[in-house]
């Protein structure tokens, strides 16, 4: 079935559908990993989002068990050309047929190359996913203008707490609160397998809960969104830094740590989303590369230097990549350091938040 692509500048590309034939409408972002689709999918940060594979074949080992939460979040997908044979002896079926299971729309046989072009020399925009093929522009275009991606925290949220109990036979484990704002399977797993019992917590949770079962730390995840929609979270959140329980963020919860202490954050023209940024650690010089997925920024022209320095550094445009907060056990960063998908070279930064803890 034909398929087109609509975005809000009104450039139009033609595909096939893929996944449900529904119609969608969404902000249109890109991931340049060249690997890891299911984590992709399965990243709750997506939220809000439909995704553009810059790497042109997906789907080539199907759909195997690596999935970072239990259901996809994308609102829709955009790949060059889509695997219809999986070969890997994990695979548990096509990805075609996953994305209609989960009702994600998507298209294939697109120039991903020339969308992703346009993405970044014009920035992020909302884009439309539709089989009409008698769509009206000048309908659309209102439409795909007005949307906003909202509170998507809220969507994506556990809704009861839960403990993980820690792996191995360490009978001295740290007990951490895990504060889920849409977090990703592998933060608790980096955390349970270090010997650490894991309780994960809603977004909305107060902070005197959490400090009321005295935790040796607190991680704040990742999640979706702007991070100044989360209004009541950084409030909470503010309580959670007066304490003295050593803290460990990453991505949006780094991001509400920054506003929590009153920083800034700003929406980036394209952002950083793929399996291959550079971070440069500002103490040694030292550059990792780093899994990302995040469309905003900590300012750090508005940082107050008595509150928190910058700790890293994007080596491509020099943006904000993590603060360490003065007089504090509270560091925090824009990455990944669980990686799923991407490399482990920062993974390190979890065993500092142990001896933190310790």
């Amino acid at each position: 079935m034909k398929a087109f692509l609509i975005l809000e500048d009104g450039s139009v590309f033609t595909g096939t559908s893929i996944g449900s034939t529904r119609e969608m409408i969404s902000e249109i972002v890109f991931n340049t990993s060249m690997t890891g689709y299911l984590e992709v999918l399965t990243d709750p940060s997506y939220a809000g989002q439909a995704v553009v594979m810059t790497y042109p074949l997906i789907g080539n080992y199907g759909v195997t068990p690596d999935m970072e939460s239990e259901r996809p979040w994308p609102d829709g997908y955009i790949v060059r050309e889509l695997s219809a044979m999986p070969s890997n002896f994990r695979s548990e079926g096509t990805l075609q047929d996953f994305l209609v299971r989960y009702d994600i729309p998507g298209i294939a046989g697109i120039d991903t190359r020339a969308l992703t072009r346009i993405l970044r020399e014009k920035g992020t925009m909302n884009g439309m996913i539709t089989t009409n093929e008698h769509y009206r522009m000048e309908e659309i275009l209102p439409r795909l203008r007005a949307y906003t991606t909202g509170s998507v925290v809220d969507r994506v949220t556990c809704r009861e707490k839960k403990t993980l109990k820690k792996q191995g036979s360490a009978s001295a484990g740290k007990r951490v609160a895990l504060l889920d704002l849409g977090a990703k399977k592998n933060i608790a797993q980096s955390l349970s397998k270090r010997g650490c019992e894991v309780t994960i917590y809603p977004a909305h949770t107060p902070a005197e809960e959490i400090l009321a079962a005295q935790p040796d730390g607190i991680m704040l995840s990742n999640g979706p969104g702007d991070p100044k929609e989360c209004k009541e979270i950084i409030a909470e959140i503010r309580k959670l830094y007066e304490s003295d329980v050593p803290v460990f963020a990453i991505c949006l919860g780094h991001q509400l740590m920054a506003l929590a202490t009153g920083a800034d954050t700003h929406k980036m023209k394209y952002g950083h989303r793929g399996g291959n940024h550079p971070v440069r650690d500002l103490e040694t010089g030292r550059v990792y590369i780093s899994s990302q997925n995040h469309g905003y920024v900590v300012d750090t022209q508005k940082l107050d230097p008595l509150i928190a320095q910058p700790a890293f550094e994007n080596v491509n445009d020099c943006t904000n990549e993590g603060l360490i907060y003065t007089g504090k056990k509270i560091f925090t960063v824009q990455f990944h350091p669980e990686a799923c998908p991407g490399p482990q070279d920062s993974a390190f930064l979890f065993d500092r938040f142990l001896s933190m803890m310790s």
